[in-house]
């Protein structure tokens, strides 16, 4: 009789009918089939002729079970352990759960057992010494726990173990080195703890040795280091420390990937590394090595990866040993990444890495706060880049035009150093560009609107420059923008264009710090998936925007330093996600709401507003008092406004004299002061702009952003009364008032020989007269629409 756990059949009886009826069972316990593999799993088809079962010839009983790959759902049936011919079991990358069950140590033929990319979980089966002539156990990425079994070292002809990717604790079994035919060896991200076994350089014919993501700490044993037929070393992301051996090359001559970052290993790179000629990724990141690199290292003629990020490599050796060391690298043609960031190097930036490896994809230098020099042009023969960081260091010089030849360049992190001069509107040739970084440098000039080619952009970080002009227009016409959009701390002036609200995946925008001027646009209402919003040290003016009471997912809005008045919108105290709130240094009046982020002190401000009342108490403000001022009063301003601007144009445009170049100036700037709300003195106006220059970059599609919103009755004033009549009369209204601010911008020309000749004056006094007419129709609507 043979015991199969809580099965019990007599050894005699396993026939190929055994085998029929396990497999029903194995059937019946995997019930998501959605590629109806099992349809075929019937009595009209002999079981030799089921999908994903083969047989052997002799006896006609199963010796494969392969059902791999096939987005099974369900559960490994203990009756498996009745295919008692079975040599392979392969239900990888599926969707098993439950427990590997015990009868699996009973398949005394079973040579792979292939049972990787699912989620089964509990213990490892510890039977398994049963296994005698098993080869390969793979088990990587299931929730498999507990210790990984001791009984494990007694199988004497496994080569592949492979446990890697599951929550194995404990320590590594000083028994798998008695694991004499193991050629790879994989334990990585479980875990584990304590110190690597010596007993692992017992295994003489091991290729492969994947112990990463462990928590195994303290000195690799030299034992390691002698097993010559090593292939790969991982030991990354531990806590072991100490130095490698003067000899490691040498002694490991067959090694081709060695990894050994984020770790504490000290000391030099051995030159004797250059010995492993098949070397292919070398891989020391984050340690503490320090020293030069060894220049041999340039004779690998197969490496591809090279990463020396994060050490003390250069601190007090030669200045030169950079330089040498990217000469030396010029025969690696098949060198793919590079990446020898936050190191020590006190040197100028070698032009030589014009002459690395046209292969290569990433080169990263970031971080290396003494290098120096400038980038070298010839960057653009690099044509397969496709990350490049060069930041936080001393260089100097301007970006090179030819930076636009680097068509595949996906990331490109250019900040925190002392580059000036312009940004290359070559950078429009970059449209695989996802990720634009050229913050905290010293550039200047405008942000190309060359920008618009790159469709794949999807953040771009330009702050801590001394950029100027308005922001391109071709910039809000990428909707890929979606990580964030960084101008902050420039010098940008002009309109935020209400094109903003075509950014509807964007989730960070900040402006903040530059000489914006005009209405925050209504649009960035439309941008419901943005969480931060930085807008303060401007000069915008009106109200916050109704709008933004879409912004349901917004967590911090900073508007505070700006023009900005009227009352604080009660729904921004309903915005559940806004957790910090600034609205200080504005001219808000009215009543502080006290809900949501008004209730928490420390998550809003509104210092710098005098006109504000009420609030939660830890405000301190005075009571509001009761309103006693008429809505219709709000309205006879505005009409005030325009019945005056119909008197002047009358006087200029009934009968009497063009007056001089002196009046006609006074007279534009009249007109422009009454219709915008502001004056020539006010703070907002500076050496780089001025109420004429204000009111002309807003003609003719932007002129409600910037006119007195005192002109313009809010739509909730009278809900009823919005409709398309409403819409189209408020159309009208923009072209009138557009004409208004032509007139005041033409007659307010600084230079005399600019203003209107005597025929411009002509035309001027016909369109005086239609103005008229559109200035009466335009107090007769806003009367009509406030009444």
């Amino acid at each position: 009789m043979t015991n199969f756990g809580w099965i019990t059949i007599s050894a005699s009886h396993f026939t190929n009918e055994t085998d029929r009826r396990a497999l029903f069972t194995i059937r019946d316990s995997i019930p998501g089939d959605p590629f109806h593999v099992f349809s075929s799993w019937n009595r009209s088809i002999a079981f030799c002729d089921w999908q994903g079962v083969t047989c052997g010839r002799r006896h006609q009983r199963v010796t494969m079970l392969n059902l791999s790959s096939l987005q099974l759902v369900g559960s490994m049936s203990p009756h498996i352990g009745n295919l008692t011919f079975l040599r392979t079991i392969d239900l990888s990358n599926n969707s098993f759960r439950g427990v590997i069950p015990r009868e699996v140590g009973r398949l005394v033929r079973l040579r792979y057992l292939l049972l990787s990319v699912n989620s089964f979980h509990d213990v490892f089966p510890t039977n398994s010494s049963s296994l005698s002539g098993i080869k390969v156990i793979d088990v990587i990425g299931n929730n498999l726990g507990g210790r990984i079994p001791e009984e494990l070292g007694s199988l004497s002809t496994l080569s592949r173990l492979l446990l890697a990717k599951n929550h194995f604790v404990g320590t590594i079994p000083p028994s798998l080195g008695n694991l004499s035919a193991l050629r790879v060896l994989s334990l990585m991200e479980n875990n584990l703890g304590g110190s690597i076994p010596s007993q692992l350089g017992q295994l003489s014919k091991l290729g492969s040795l994947m112990l990463s993501s462990i928590n195994v700490s303290g000195t690799v044993p030299a034992s390691l280091y002698n097993i010559s037929s090593l292939e790969e070393l991982s030991i990354s992301a531990n806590r072991l420390h100490g130095r490698l051996p003067a000899g490691l090359g040498s002694t490991l001559p067959n090694l081709q990937n060695f990894y050994v970052g984020l770790n504490q290993f000290d000391g030099p790179i051995p030159s004797s590394l250059a010995n492993a000629s098949g070397l292919v990724n070398i891989d020391i990141d984050t340690n503490v090595f320090i020293g030069p690199i060894p220049l041999n290292l340039g004779t690998l003629r197969d490496i591809e990866y090279l990463n020396f990020v994060d050490n003390l490599l250069g601190q007090s050796y030669e200045s030169n040993n950079l330089k040498n060391f990217i000469d030396c690298l010029s025969n690696s043609s098949n060198l793919k990444f590079l990446d020898l960031g936050y190191n020590h190097w006190n040197s100028v930036l070698p032009h030589s890495i014009a002459n690395l490896s046209i292969k290569l994809t990433t080169l990263g230098l970031v971080g290396n706060y003494y290098l120096s020099g400038n980038i070298p042009p010839g960057i653009g023969y690099l044509e397969n880049l496709r990350k490049f960081g060069l930041s936080e260091n001393m260089l100097t010089g301007s970006i090179p035009d030819s930076i636009g030849k680097l068509s595949k360049m996906g990331e490109l992190y250019i900040y925190r150093t002392n580059i000036s001069g312009g940004i290359p509107s070559s950078i429009g040739n970059l449209t695989r560009l996802s990720i634009f970084v050229l913050s905290e440098n010293m550039l200047e000039g405008s942000i190309p609107s060359s920008l618009g080619n790159c469709t794949s952009l999807q953040g771009i970080a330009l702050q801590h420059n001394q950029l100027t002009g308005p922001i391109p227009e071709q910039i809000f016409d990428l909707p890929s923008l979606s990580l964030g959009l960084s101008l902050n701390n420039n010098k940008l002036t002009g309109l935020l264009s209400s094109k903003v609200g075509n950014l509807k995946n964007l989730r960070s925008l900040a402006v903040s710090e530059n000489e914006l001027f005009g209405e925050i646009p209504a649009a960035l209402g439309s941008c419901q998936i943005l969480e931060f919003l930085f807008m303060k040290g401007n000069f915008f003016s009106g109200t916050i925007p109704e709008s933004f009471e879409q912004l349901k997912g917004i967590q911090l809005l900073d508007v505070s330093g700006n023009d900005l008045s009227g009352h604080i919108p009660s729904f921004l105290g309903e915005l559940s996600s806004l957790n910090s709130l600034n609205l200080s240094y504005n001219m808000f009046d009215g009543e502080v709401p006290n809900k949501g982020v008004f209730k928490n002190i420390s998550a809003f401000s509104v210092v710098g507003n005098n006109k504000l009342c009420g609030g939660i108490k830890a405000l301190r403000l005075p009571a509001c008092p009761a309103e006693v001022v008429e809505k219709r009063k709000k309205p006879l301003s505005r009409r005030v406004i325009i019945l005056l601007a119909i008197s002047l144009v009358a006087e200029y445009g009934m009968g009497a004299e063009v007056s001089r170049g002196g009046d006609m100036n006074s007279y534009g700037v009249l007109l422009l002061e009454m219709f915008t709300g502001k004056r020539p003195t006010d703070n907002m106006f500076s050496d780089n702009i001025c109420l004429r220059s204000y009111a002309k970059m807003s003609l003719p599609s932007e002129v409600m952003n910037i006119v007195d919103p005192r002109l313009i009755v809010e739509e909730d004033e009278e809900p009823s009364r919005t409709n398309q009549n409403s819409t189209r009369n408020t159309a009208k209204v923009e072209v009138c008032l557009a004409s208004v601010l032509q007139i005041g911008v033409s007659c307010s020309a600084e230079l005399s020989g600019e203003r209107m000749n005597a025929r411009q004056q002509e035309m001027f006094l016909r369109n005086c007269t239609r103005l008229e007419i559109c200035l009466w129709r335009t107090c007769n609507f806003f009367f009509l629409r406030s009444y």
